[in-house]
């Protein structure tokens, strides 16, 4: 899911942008986080390794992958 926006990755895991912005803030569960890293392909503990720039590593290309906010 590489250049995934916020919204893209709440409609795949299926929850608004307001619940996922509020799990980028700390504000989650385990059972979130684990949708959160299966739609990026990363494990639970990558979630916590990533910069808070918003950019983690593909693992399987090795590509950036960056999470970008959008104004709503």
């Amino acid at each position: 899911m590489c250049n995934t926006t916020q919204k893209e990755l709440a409609e795949k895991i299926g929850v608004t942008e307001v619940t996922l912005s509020r799990a980028s803030n700390g504000n989650t569960s385990l059972p979130l986080l684990e949708k959160i890293a299966s739609a990026l392909g990363v494990s639970v503990s990558d979630l916590f390794a990533a910069p808070k720039e918003g950019v983690i590593h593909c693992p399987h290309c090795g590509k950036s992958i960056t999470l970008k906010t959008e104004n709503v």
